[in-house]
């Protein structure tokens, strides 16, 4: 896959290194001199340092070869006018990051792939670190869904019954989901089905239509998500 990167910031530089990582053909577009001669020399991929919202410049990239193209400067105008003239290159795959909220429906009208101002994301993860220390890893599903790992206490009410016993004990509503066990024991992940065990100290990802609420996390033996005050405090 051929992609071209623009901006090797602090988000840029992370995607740089997994991209090379993975064996991607990738091209850097940076303006900051020093910058781009550091990313020259620490990773395997070809350098301008040139300005991205000039034509000739993604010509020059590789444009009308690209597979994608990430923009991740620190500017949502400049992010626009990449996005715009990397659409009228023709290359397929148009992805930004967005800064201001309030601009997201610009870049989706053009048909720009967005993601949210990352560093609002990271406090977004921190924050439910702390607000749900049983929660490994969780990713949100529009405004309400989320996607969650979580480990099932030695008292869960869901240990020792299959999917289909927990299911007719409604300890499992219609909006949520086990989608993947791991077990120690496993030689790798398990598909959950209706007669599958759930034990103490399995891995599960779970789906939940109405989110990682306290009465979702219950069922897995983490009554502490009911109390986000001074024992939650205590126990980070």
């Amino acid at each position: 896959m051929y992609v071209i990167v623009v901006g090797a910031g602090d988000i840029g530089s992370p995607l740089i290194e997994i991209a090379t990582r993975s064996g991607y053909e990738v091209v850097v577009i940076e303006t900051d001199d020093a910058r781009a001669d550091e990313v020259a020399g620490e990773y395997d991929c070809l350098v301008l340092d040139a300005d991205a919202t000039v034509k000739e410049t993604l010509v020059d990239a590789g444009a009308e070869r690209a597979d994608a193209i990430v923009t991740t400067t620190g500017q949502d105008a400049t992010n626009v006018m990449v996005s715009l003239l990397a659409q009228e290159l023709g290359i397929p795959a148009i992805v930004s990051v967005v800064h201001d909220p309030e601009h997201m429906s610009l870049f989706r009208r053009i048909g720009v792939t967005t993601m949210q101002n990352p560093q609002r994301l990271i406090a977004e993860s921190l924050f439910r670190s702390v607000e749900r220390p049983s929660i490994v890893d969780y990713m949100r599903v529009g405004d309400v869904a989320e996607v969650f790992e979580i480990t099932v206490g030695e008292d869960a009410p869901i240990a020792g019954l299959t999917l289909t016993e927990a299911d007719e004990a409604g300890l499992l509503d219609e909006d949520t989901l086990v989608v993947a066990i791991e077990r120690e024991a496993a030689d790798g992940p398990i598909t959950p089905r209706g007669n599958t065990r759930i034990e103490h100290g399995d891995l599960l990802t779970v789906y939940s239509g109405t989110g990682a609420t306290p009465e979702v996390t219950d069922v897995f033996g983490h009554y502490e998500d009911n109390e986000p005050n001074d024992s939650t405090a205590l126990s980070l």
